[in-house]
């Protein structure tokens, strides 16, 4: 039977798509070796370098994130090199079993799934590798399946306190153009980003932020590539070309998502995500359920995962919410499968979206029977209302 009204999509990726980058990749095919298709390539490959705060390249490649993840591996290491990975949970975990189907080595630090990196035990870990043998770190900025955001920051001071010439990469599908990232400030190597997130985009491209350290890795990188080889990608770059044939319509509609991103400000991106992941804890915490992530200094401005009281199905919860509200929101995903539910809070998002998801949740909370307090979406509200007013109020001063 049809429900009335807009679907609410409120996993956390992929995210709602607005109607102007709609709009925007509503075009005929275009010819893609064409003059005009040059003078799109290169307004993508230059404009993507601002969202990513990178001078060098960024390599753009059609396919999802988990592409972008292969492509940083093969193009810079070789079969046998040892890695270091980092236990933050789902996602991390398949990046490290990628590593082990393409032959690499690594060498995985445990975690609980509750925090982000733990910038310390990667420094003990690296002055221990008195031989270098560690050829890179590979971490993920934002864990989509836990909520927990790590300070990549942190982690490039602390290769750097430990004298080790490791690589860094940094996945940062849920965290690009949702959550503050500087490539070149913070000494990555390379970046792993995709389309369906913060960037407000349909699935189907990914990025590699590259910094030269890398490409001078890749001349010497022994893993087999073909389709994800930079070299390929950056001669036919040079003139906004790709080696094959491109998502163009997707481009696009990149295009304007990174004209819509400026024009907002970037700054005002990230705040504007930063308030979203408060105004939901504040509700979490006012249904008396727990975020999952537990440390407040990782907690992720692009989703929220709540834990299940003990005793309740996450995916039952889930499943009402959808049934009755017509809402999607995350399911917990491996270790933590039907214990926690996410909500995403990112990309082309506002106060009174926001508000509608709240209020679907504490509906559903309520429906499903699970044991909370009511109030929370309430409490979110009070709190967006009066960050509202003192922005009013110090526009008006200024004016």
């Amino acid at each position: 039977m049809r429900q009335a009204g807009r679907h609410f999509l409120q996993i956390p990726g992929p995210t709602n798509v607005p109607d102007r980058i709609l709009r925007a990749m509503d075009m005929p095919t275009m010819d893609h070796r064409s003059p005009a298709f040059g003078l799109l390539g290169k307004r993508v490959l230059d404009g993507a370098k601002s969202i990513f705060k990178c001078a060098g390249p960024v390599f753009i490649y059609p396919a999802s994130g988990t592409g972008a993840w292969e492509a940083a591996l093969v193009n810079t290491l070789s079969p046998g090199d040892h890695v270091l990975m980092y236990e933050t949970g789902h996602f991390a975990s398949l990046w490290k079993a990628m590593a082990v189907r393409l032959g690499l080595d690594p060498e995985f630090v445990q975690g609980d799934w509750r925090a982000g990196l733990d910038a310390a035990a990667i420094e003990a870990r690296l002055r221990d590798d008195k031989a270098h043998s560690i050829k890179a770190v590979c971490v993920v900025h934002n864990e989509t399946s836990t909520g927990c955001t790590s300070r990549i920051d942190e982690i490039r001071k602390a290769i750097d306190a430990a004298g080790h010439p490791a690589l860094l990469m940094v996945d940062t599908i849920s965290s690009l153009g949702s959550i503050d990232f500087r490539h070149d400030e913070w000494g990555v190597d390379v970046t792993v980003g995709g389309s369906q997130k913060g960037l407000m985009l349909p699935p189907g491209l990914s990025f590699n932020a590259v910094s030269e350290k890398a490409l001078r890795a890749s001349k010497n990188a022994k893993l087999t590539r073909s389709f994800w080889s930079w070299d390929e990608m950056a001669t036919a770059n040079e003139k906004g070309y790709f080696p094959y044939t491109p998502a163009t319509n997707l481009l696009y509609g990149l295009a304007e998502a990174i004209d819509m991103m400026h024009e907002e400000g970037l700054d005002n991106v990230f705040a504007r995500h930063a308030r979203h992941s408060e105004a939901t804890r504040r509700a979490v915490h006012a249904w008396n359920l727990e975020v999952f992530c537990k440390n407040p200094r990782q907690f992720s401005n692009s989703l929220t995962a709540v834990l299940m009281p003990e005793g309740q199905s996450a995916d039952g919860f889930r499943r009402v919410v959808a049934e009755t509200f017509d809402m999607s929101l995350g399911n917990g995903l491996s270790k933590i499968a039907d214990k926690v539910f996410r909500i995403g809070h990112l990309g082309d998002f506002n106060d009174l979206m926001l508000a509608g998801t709240l209020s679907g949740v504490e509906m559903g909370l309520d429906v499903a029977g699970i044991p909370h307090k009511k109030g929370g979406a309430a409490a979110a509200l009070s709190y967006l209302a009066e960050d509202a007013s003192e922005k009013r109020n110090r526009r008006s001063e200024a004016a």
